[in-house]
């Protein structure tokens, strides 16, 4: 089965260049992830990496879609390689079944989280000087209504405290 992988960084970002590329390929099924790929807690793709069996193949649009840095992205070439499934890449068109393929691929994976640490500092670096200027406040706290909080909490209290004298343990 051929199976289509994008990830976009946030719920704003698209990821239609990445399908429309799997449709043209023909992919049967295709995962979305709409979050950083910092690290490898992604619901689709750990959802695809369950799924996937002998003789699939995984199709991304680029090795930075699957994973930002080095060792995840070769924890789930490992993975994939127990489970005789082979990945492709449109961007990088490497061959991971030779050794000059398999090098190719962890200086893709090193570029790949360079770049993220790389966003991830200038990301800082304008945090900071926006602060300077007075401009950056952090996150805004939430509002909400206190008395219906403090409500809920001592209602929470109560319910914890019958289950656990239902059950014979202490709260």
């Amino acid at each position: 089965m051929l199976i289509g992988y994008a990830r976009v960084s946030s719920l704003d970002q698209n990821e239609a260049r990445q399908i429309e590329k799997f449709k043209k390929l023909g992919t049967e099924k295709n995962y979305i992830d709409k979050q950083s790929g910092k690290n490898c807690d992604r619901p689709q793709l750990q959802e695809m990496l369950q799924y996937v069996r002998e003789g699939d193949i995984i199709v991304v649009s680029e090795y930075s879609r699957l994973a930002r840095n080095v060792q995840d992205l070769l924890n789930i070439i490992n993975e994939l390689k127990k489970k005789n499934v082979e990945l492709r890449s449109l961007k990088e068109s490497l061959d991971t079944t030779t050794p000059q393929g398999k090098l190719m691929l962890t200086i893709f994976a090193g570029l790949a989280e360079f770049e993220r640490e790389m966003i991830r500092q200038r990301q800082l670096e304008g945090i900071a000087i926006a602060k300077e200027k007075g401009l950056y406040k952090g996150r805004q706290p939430i509002p909400y209504d206190k008395a219906l909080f403090r409500k809920e909490c001592k209602k929470w209290r109560t319910d914890c405290s019958c289950y656990y004298a239902e059950n014979g343990n202490e709260a």
